[in-house]
């Protein structure tokens, strides 16, 4: 089993930045991939970003190059998030995969609002 806890959303300018972070415990080896999702109300789960074992990374073409993902070590991951649009305004959930995709997991969410 995997847990995950995220922090650090809030209300923001558009504008401005935000710097979200998920902490990861339990059976850590097993993660082979994580990532941020986004949710608003009423809409569907949508991809922020994605990062592997080996760092590469992955994004939504709506938040390339305004947000970076790094995975500091095993156990934090972060979600850089710079030039922030009220369009970002969601839910974002912090998710791990495990090798072969057997097990997902999802944090609890963290709430980003960004307006004037």
């Amino acid at each position: 089993q995997v847990q995950l806890v995220e922090s650090g959303g809030g209300s923001v300018q558009p504008g401005g930045s935000l710097k979200l972070s998920c902490v990861v415990s339990g059976d850590i080896a097993s993660i082979s991939l994580m990532g941020w999702y986004r949710q608003t109300p009423g809409e569907q789960r949508d991809l922020v970003a994605l990062i592997n074992l080996g760092n590469q990374t992955k994004y939504a073409d709506s938040v390339r190059g305004r947000f970076t993902i790094a995975r500091d070590t095993a156990q934090n991951m972060n979600l850089q998030m710079n030039s922030l649009e009220p369009e970002d305004t969601a839910v974002y959930y912090c998710n791990a995969v495990s090798r072969y995709g057997v097990n997902e997991y999802w944090g609890q969410g963290t709430q980003v609002t960004v307006s004037s």
